[in-house]
Order: structure tokens, then sequence, then C-alpha cells
């Protein structure tokens, strides 16, 4: 049998971006689904519509990954794993590191006080672990270098994993925010970062100098390499952790630059990026744009229709000028595959054109 692999971008409809993505693919012999985040709680009963049509109506799913703990990524898996024989179940869960992290909490006093802390800060997660116990699906910990079948997670590392819980708003004062009880308590908030659109020319990117917050930075990032086709799965991952997953590339088998099917992180944020990580991971910017049908790599973005927030200018731009191909969500599903079955009522996915203005801080 040949090996393939098609990756679907589900539609998560809704004033704010969301993620729902559903995978098949056979290597040899075997194939298998994974469905890797499940969007709003809304977006359940659309996953599980959208497998039963197109991947012959299973009973059994071998894996779910949960990549981190937002509502736009966690919601819709709670449907998932009441309706299907789920293998395994992926994601970190604070509180099993209570005991090694009490000492970065200085105003927590036992560690059984700090694991009721970190459950209530991670409610999405909760939800899922009592799903999981109750129907007795086994948790595995999605850090860096496990292997979720075919594919190899690159972030984050364990390390770096503790010390982002201890960074978090979400969670009590620890000794890397200072004396402040909850940030997350505070009567002000950052002023949001505003950006004009200005006229560029070829070449020309601009990104944010924000960071994303703690909880996007936990974000699994996936490797595999599946019909001599690299694909890299990046969730809502900012620069701290894509520099982690350069880092690492080597390890796992991945020579960079070069990916061929590209999960844009957050939706197309220009938080997430820098011209030097994109050079490093997916190639140096060409000096013209590639004609259409000719583009190097595919580049896919989950981005809701009424989000006017994303995807950003500036990162479409930063992708084509890489020579990708990029195809969106934006109200309609979207499949990238190799040698996949077809599916004589889709059409592929309409490409992005090129921005000719972009966001300057």
């Amino acid at each position: 049998m040949t090996d393939y692999f098609e990756i679907d971008f589900l539609d998560v409809e809704c004033r704010k971006s969301g993620d729902a993505i559903t995978i098949r693919y056979q290597v040899g012999k075997f194939w298998y689904i994974h469905v890797v985040d499940g969007g709003f709680q809304t977006t359940g009963d659309s996953i599980i519509a959208h497998i039963k049509e197109y991947y012959d109506n299973p009973t059994h799913i071998n894996h779910v990954i949960l990549t981190h703990p937002d509502g736009d990524h966690a919601g819709g898996l709670r449907t998932v794993l009441e309706n299907y024989r789920v293998e395994t179940l992926w994601m970190l869960r604070p509180w099993l590191y209570a005991a090694e992290l009490l000492h970065r909490f200085p105003r927590v006093t036992s560690v059984d006080n700090l694991e009721r802390f970190l459950r209530e800060a991670y409610p999405n997660i909760a939800a899922l672990e009592e799903i999981a116990i109750r129907r007795g699906i086994y948790i595995a910990e999605p850090f860096q270098g496990a292997h979720i079948g075919e594919f190899a997670v690159l972030a984050p590392s364990r390390q770096r994993y503790l010390d982002l819980i201890a960074r978090s708003e979400c969670t009590p004062a620890s000794d890397a925010k200072g004396p402040l009880i909850r940030l997350s308590s505070l009567l002000f908030k950052s002023v949001a970062y505003v950006s004009t659109l200005v006229r560029a020319a070829w070449g020309e990117e601009s990104f944010s100098p924000e960071e994303v917050s703690a909880e996007n930075e936990m974000s699994v990032v996936q490797y595999a390499n599946i019909a001599n086709t690299r694909i890299l799965l990046t969730a809502d991952v900012g620069r701290e952790g894509l520099n982690e997953v350069i880092g690492y590339a080597p390890f796992a088998g991945l020579p960079l630059p070069g990916v061929d099917r590209f999960q844009v992180p957050h939706h197309g944020s220009r938080r997430n990026l820098s011209t030097d990580i994109l050079d490093r991971l997916l190639g140096p910017r060409l000096a013209a744009p590639v004609e259409r049908g000719q583009e190097r790599f595919t580049a896919a973005i989950s981005s809701a229709k009424e989000d006017e927030a994303h995807p950003r200018k500036a990162v479409v731009r930063a992708m084509i000028h890489r020579g990708a191909r990029v195809v969106a969500t934006e109200g309609v599903s979207t499949r990238i595959s190799q040698n996949a079955p077809a599916r004589p009522s889709w059409v592929p996915a309409g490409s992005l054109p090129y921005p000719e203005d972009q966001e300057k801080d």
C-alpha cells in the first residue's frame, strides 16, 4: 500500500479563531486517526460529523492531542472523548508537577494547595482528565522527544514547560512574577498593541514586538515525515518555543530549513514569528515571487472568517516571501494531503493573494 496522509483544518467559525485538526494517515500496513485540538465546545459535533463522513465512520481513534489549555483548542475535545474509543489522550497536566514546582510559589503553603490552584487555573484540562479517567482512556505526556504515532514532539521540553507554569498569569504568584498574588486579578490590563497598515515592497517584513502568553508557549509542536513529506504542526507556539523546535529538529530527523506542510502558528498572528526564525525554519526570503503552481511548500492557517484580526497581512506576506502557497479556513474546512483518497465533493482550497500592505507598529 502507498503511504498517504490527509490533514483537515476544520472550519471553527466564530468571532474568534480556533483550531480543530483531524488527521488520517497510512504508513506501511497500518493506518491511524489523530485529532489535534477541538476548537470551542460547539465545534465537537462538527469534528464527529467530519470523521464519520470522510474517515469511513470509525469507532476508534488512535490519538487525541490537546496542544495547550486555551478554550479555542480544548472545548470540542470533550465531545470527541465521549463519543469514541480513544487509545491515548496526550496532554500536559500542570498539577502533576506540583511537588516539583512548590518552591517556585512562595505564597502557596502545600503541594495539595498548589494542585488545587492549578486545577482551578486550567479547567479545560481538568474537564478532559475527568472524562478520560471515567472512560478508561490512557493519558500520556507530550514532552519533547515523545512519539505520537508517526509524529515526534519537538516542543515543549519538560523544563521549559515547568518554567512556563511559573510564569503564567493564570497561576499563583511565583518567584518568576514577583510579589503579586495573581496578575490576572489586577485592576488594569496591558494596552493592546495598535497597528496600522502601510504599503510595503516585496520582501519587507514586520512582526510585533509583543510576546505570546505562557499558555501559547506551552503548545505541543509535532513533526512527521509521511509519504516523503515533512509536516510541522505548531498550534499557538511563540518565538521561544519555535527556537526550541529549531534547536531540537536535528535530533528528530528534521533538517532545517525545509518544511513541506506548515501550520502557521496562532491563526497567523504577528506575535509568534520573526524573520530570523522563518529564515531558519522555512528558508530565506526569495528575490522574487514564485509562479502560481510552483510553490515550494503549503502554509495552512486556521482563521475564522469573522475574526478580523487573523491572519495578519504581514504573516501571509512572510510565507509567500519564502515560496509558500498559503491557505486559510476562513469559513470552509481545508485539506492538505499527499496520496490521499479522493473526495469528489471537495475542491482544492484557494490560495491567499499576496498583500501589498502590512501592519506597522
